[in-house]
């Protein structure tokens, strides 16, 4: 058996529209067809991506239904750098700024459901050529970390007074 590539990637969603924007609007993907209202299939060249609605709701911290990452390969160290400022312009949240990683440069963001999201690119040399400083954290170890800081800057801020309906 020898696999050519990835089909698709199919990702539960709490809403198709708002995923549609973020993938078709924001990252470029265009749609390629509807199938109702609970699925979008969206194409990248030869490269499937599906939105179906979620049947129960997800969070961004129930992780266990959701994919743990995907990724979308950039030609350049270039391009890693230039794509994180384009997502942060549109108010994209960074879970991480642009790292050397193994295979090249690489940064996460997560989708409006909490999918994690990797944008890299991909050395000639692979894995022979390592730079000095590389982030050899797992996927699931930068979303928990971006998480516990979250939680933490979200503990910092001041509570408003609860008003009585007196």
């Amino acid at each position: 058996m020898k696999l050519t590539g990835i089909n698709q990637i199919t990702l539960r969603v709490n809403d198709v529209r708002v995923s549609e924007e973020f993938y078709a609007g924001i990252l470029g993907f265009r749609v390629d067809h509807r199938a109702g209202a609970n699925i979008t299939y969206l194409r990248l060249n030869s490269d499937l991506f599906v939105l179906v609605k979620a049947e129960t709701p997800g969070t961004a911290d129930a992780r266990d239904i959701r994919v743990d990452h995907f990724g979308f390969r950039l030609a350049s160290d270039a391009e890693v750098r230039e794509a994180a400022i384009y997502l942060e312009d549109r108010g994209v949240h960074l879970v991480t700024r642009p790292a050397h990683r193994r295979e090249g440069l690489a940064f996460f963001v997560m989708d409006p459901d909490g999918n994690l999201i990797e944008f890299y690119s991909m050395r000639i040399a692979g894995l022979q050529s390592e730079p000095e400083t590389i982030d050899t954290r797992t996927s699931s170890e930068i979303a928990s970390d971006s998480r516990k800081k979250s939680a933490m800057s979200a503990s910092d801020e001041p509570k408003k007074p609860r008003r009585s309906r007196k």
